[in-house]
């Protein structure tokens, strides 16, 4: 079942757009079965859920990714083998990507969260904060992170129309960082937008990387 359910989503996205199987709250089994048919992109949520999943899965070419809110503290189980941390919403976070990247003698792909969705809840940097950050005096000397593009979750509402427009409004904003902070850097390429119920939309708005869960792996098992 999962390997057509992520033959069935491959198909619709376009070009250059790739896929992290959300597999929070699933089982080990339901992730082997999915890398078994030949994904290799995960998305994980919770640091000790994540570093489990890791450990059981001990292939090296599974690029993990971080998709949930992150705590600093929580960095460091993870600073070894974390493919891209998509929820950088602090310089007080990134400050600890660093430190612990380098502790790990690597450089850690990170995108920022941009907030754009109606729901105060979700997580995220305005874009005046990440303009903000960029030109601090601290961001050029974070030599072990490195910013390779934004992610952002629209509202979660059945009006197409809105979250068409929180999408374009993510989409124009990287392409302004791009221009004024990132024209020399080639790895600002990725826009991590899109999920289940509205990745088609966020596909159409430049993203490269859709986070897609049930719908590869049916609905989550709560533990």
């Amino acid at each position: 079942m999962i390997r057509d359910n992520l033959k069935d989503i491959e198909r619709t996205l376009k070009s250059g757009v790739r896929l992290v199987a959300v597999s929070k709250y699933h089982p080990v089994e339901a992730l082997q079965e999915a890398y078994d048919a030949g994904h290799r992109i995960f998305g994980e949520s919770h640091v000790q859920e994540l570093v489990a999943k890791h450990e059981a899965l001990p292939q090296e070419d599974i690029d993990w990714h971080f998709i949930g809110h992150l705590q600093t503290n929580k960095v460091k189980y993870m600073a070894s083998f974390i493919g891209v941390i998509h929820s950088v919403d602090s310089m007080k976070l990134l400050r600890e990507i660093d430190k612990q990247g380098k502790k790990a003698g690597r450089i850690i792909d990170v995108l920022l969260q941009l907030h754009v969705a109606a729901e105060e809840t979700k997580f995220g940097l305005s874009p005046e904060e990440v303009v903000d950050m960029l030109e601090s005096e601290e961001f050029p000397s974070l030599k072990n992170v490195r910013v390779v593009g934004l992610m952002a979750m629209a509202t979660n509402t059945d009006d197409e129309e809105q979250v068409a427009e929180e999408f374009e409004r993510v989409r124009k904003f990287f392409h302004f960082l791009k221009q004024n902070y990132f024209s020399d850097k080639s790895e600002f390429k990725e826009l991590s937008m899109g999920m289940s119920g509205d990745y088609l939309i966020a596909q159409e708005h430049e993203s490269t990387l859709v986070r897609v869960g049930s719908s590869i792996f049916g609905e989550r098992h709560y533990e």
